[in-house]
């Protein structure tokens, strides 16, 4: 065993920084291992969406089953049902510059909002689809057959405004906001994406939803396992150069 192995002095002045790097060195392996784990359930939650898309439309479950519908058990499902659009009622419009999930909205414009009437009288907020800025669209008389998938209120940001002072105009997906501005009355809590079918004219026009969801988490864990090399590699050219002074 040479000298500088057993030096008091050399073995106190490595011992912080090393303690430091191990330290740092558990941090970054388990940041890069969490973001594999992050792959691993975005990728599940990628597929499962998928598989909730393409299913066969399933009957709008009756309100007596809404109680026991949440955003985990029913966000996308795809459903079918028939309701009416009072020609009375204020639509509400939802700004949008594009889509994250409908590939053919890549212009600024808006979704139209509007209340569905059921037969058994509860009233549905169906997104009717997409209209360009000067919104041009035409309300659908009597009872339509809607096909569409189910979706789930966005929370308002701090630091944005949900809707215009009108009430006319909304930055923020929430229907039951939407339906006390809009005199809507009571809906239910969550919301049709109008899939079909394309009305008279084609605006508003409905479309299919498709997952384009980011899964970078993999660029991630790489860049945090690399950080971990890196700084295990600074320790141990620290510490070699520290060892190579004290012997020489």
């Amino acid at each position: 065993m040479t000298a500088a192995a057993t030096d008091p002095s050399l073995l106190r002045r490595l011992l912080i920084p090393g303690l430091f790097t191990l330290v740092g060195l558990a941090i970054l392996i388990s940041l890069g291992v969490w973001q594999l784990e992050r792959k691993q359930w975005k990728e599940g939650l990628i597929a499962s969406l998928d598989r909730q898309m393409k299913a066969p439309p399933v009957p709008l479950p009756p309100a007596s089953q809404w109680l026991n519908l949440t955003q985990d058990n029913s966000e996308f499902r795809h459903v079918s049902l028939r309701a009416e659009f009072p020609a009375d009622a204020k639509p509400a419009y939802l700004y949008t510059g594009a889509s994250a999930l409908r590939e053919d909205v890549k212009q600024p414009g808006y979704f139209v909002f509007a209340p569905a009437r059921l037969p058994d009288g509860r009233v549905v907020v169906v997104n009717r689809g997409y209209v360009p800025m000067d919104r041009p669209q035409k309300i659908p008389a009597g009872p339509v057959d809607i096909v569409g998938f189910i979706r789930w209120p966005e929370s308002p940001g701090w630091f944005v405004s949900d809707r215009d002072a009108t009430g006319e105009v909304w930055f923020v997906r929430d229907p039951e906001m939407m339906a006390t501005v809009r005199g809507w009355g009571s809906v239910a809590p969550f919301y049709i994406d109008q899939e079909s079918p394309v009305p008279a004219g084609g605006l508003p026009r409905p479309g299919s939803l498709s997952v384009n969801l980011r899964n970078n988490h993999l660029g991630y864990a790489i860049t945090w396992f690399g950080l971990a090399a890196s700084l295990a590699a600074v320790f141990a050219a620290w510490a070699a150069r520290n060892w190579y002074h004290k012997t020489v």
